[in-house]
């Protein structure tokens, strides 16, 4: 049950780096129960969105790159705290190029990271919401999400 009408904010991170001529994204576990997700959290003070998502694919995934300021989409879910506690959680996914993928990162034992298809990330996440959005980019945004990537990139 959510613990009041609050909503928390969140950012995060579709982390994406090129395969030959197409592109792959990168998934991490949850903490609690191993569902598949982006990196996201909460926005610290002083940081815009995109840079949030940007420190949380450092944290939770261990990667660095260049973080797009305009956001792909949004998604609700109910974030599980203590108990039977949960609260609202907006997320804004913004996209990341990767540029760099560390071998040691600050949550490197408490989660799994995979890079995959956009596709198969659609199958693989375990948030309905997420989910959705990531269908949009596959579908009809797809060729958006392309030229997002293809101007971080020429950045």
């Amino acid at each position: 049950m959510p613990s009041d009408n609050a909503t928390i904010e969140q950012a995060a991170a579709l982390a994406i780096q090129r395969d030959g001529k197409d592109w792959r994204v990168l998934l991490v576990t949850s903490r609690q129960g191993g569902r598949w997700i982006l990196p996201k959290g909460q926005i610290e003070n002083g940081e815009t969105a995109s840079d949030g998502a940007a420190r949380e694919a450092f944290e939770e995934a261990g990667v660095k790159g260049k973080a797009g300021s305009k956001a792909l989409g949004t998604y609700k879910y109910l974030k599980q705290l203590s108990g039977d506690d949960s609260v609202r959680s907006r997320v804004t996914v913004f996209p990341l190029l990767v540029r760099k993928e560390l071998s040691d990162w600050p949550e490197i034992g408490q989660r799994k990271r995979r890079w995959m298809s956009l596709e198969a990330a659609c199958k693989k996440v375990g948030d309905s919401g997420l989910a959705r959005l990531l269908k949009q980019l596959c579908g009809p945004d797809a060729n958006s999400l392309r030229k997002t990537v293809e101007a971080l990139d020429e950045d």
